[in-house]
């Protein structure tokens, strides 16, 4: 168990790296279509340079939580620090919302107001660019959020696509307004604050279900379904299951024969024990015998 716990601190502290990565790129890029997209007066670039300066608030957040994750238990922390992942990302996800909603107002205030000159071509150029740059960040944060399996890393990484798509729209949105179409612009940057609420409210919901120990039932019924195959395990009385930031942690209630001895029954607990933490990375599991 301690060689297991101190694996997962050393892969919290991997996933550092992909933080780091994230927050650089996202300082750069955002610098860039900010100052490219008032220079040619591109709503949509500028909508998206506000949608990369809160991830960058995003990626700040979710390195703290791997941070603080990574403090041992104490005296107030029995459990450890593992849920301040999701604290640190459902308060990213309340200040995503904000600028959201407030680039969804700038964009609605300017398709309303009446548009009249499509902005510079090479508004559109930028967000080219800007894609493609975060779709290398995509796969690099994908291949690390794999290869340590972490939540956080790969719900980084997802955001890291999603604003490669992002930049597309906007491109799409700017090139379409150069063909006498310059509503095209606001709409795009209307379309890049619903999707950054969209990734707000998704954060969020993800962040509060594992805060409120919620947990997939499917997955809960495939533990079952291993536990019920131990040899000794003649049912499974009661299971529930929660998560400590990217921990799983399960408490059993199994059933086994009455004539057993103490030893004997023991011996299948730690059965029980060993096969969820190899078959199905479970990183802690209370099991308790009752006999039938």
């Amino acid at each position: 168990m301690e060689q297991l716990s101190q694996q997962r601190y050393d892969d919290l502290k991997l996933g550092e790296r992909g933080a780091y990565i994230s927050i650089f790129a996202y300082i750069i890029l955002a610098v860039l279509k900010l100052f490219i997209g008032f220079m040619t007066n591109s709503e949509a670039l500028k909508a998206d340079g506000f949608n990369n300066s809160t991830d960058i608030i995003s990626s700040v957040a979710v390195l703290i939580g791997l941070k603080i994750s990574q403090k041992p238990a104490d005296k107030d922390h029995l459990y450890g620090h593992w849920k301040s992942e999701n604290v640190a990302s459902m308060v990213a996800s309340f200040i995503m919302m904000a600028v959201g909603l407030q680039v969804l107002f700038a964009a609605i205030t300017s398709a309303f107001g009446g548009k009249e000159e499509p902005p510079d071509i090479i508004s559109a150029w930028t967000g080219i660019f800007c894609a493609a740059v975060m779709f290398i960040v995509y796969f690099y944060n994908r291949k690390l959020a794999k290869k340590i399996n972490s939540q956080a890393v790969m719900a980084a990484a997802k955001d890291n696509l999603s604003d490669a798509w992002v930049s597309i729209g906007a491109a799409v949105g700017i090139i379409g307004s150069q063909f006498n179409l310059p509503w095209l612009d606001p709409v795009a940057a209307i379309v890049v604050g619903f999707l950054i609420c969209k990734t707000a409210w998704d954060i969020f919901c993800t962040a509060s279900h594992s805060l409120t120990d919620g947990f997939d039932e499917k997955l809960i019924e495939d533990y079952k379904d291993t536990i019920v195959h131990v040899l000794g395990v003649k049912d499974v009385k009661e299971i529930r299951a929660r998560n400590y930031g990217n921990n799983t942690v399960v408490d059993i209630v199994i059933l086994v024969d009455s004539n057993l001895p103490l030893k004997k029954a023991h011996d299948i607990s730690t059965a029980v024990e060993n096969i969820l933490m190899v078959e199905h990375d479970v990183f802690n599991v209370h099991v308790h015998v009752e006999p039938i």
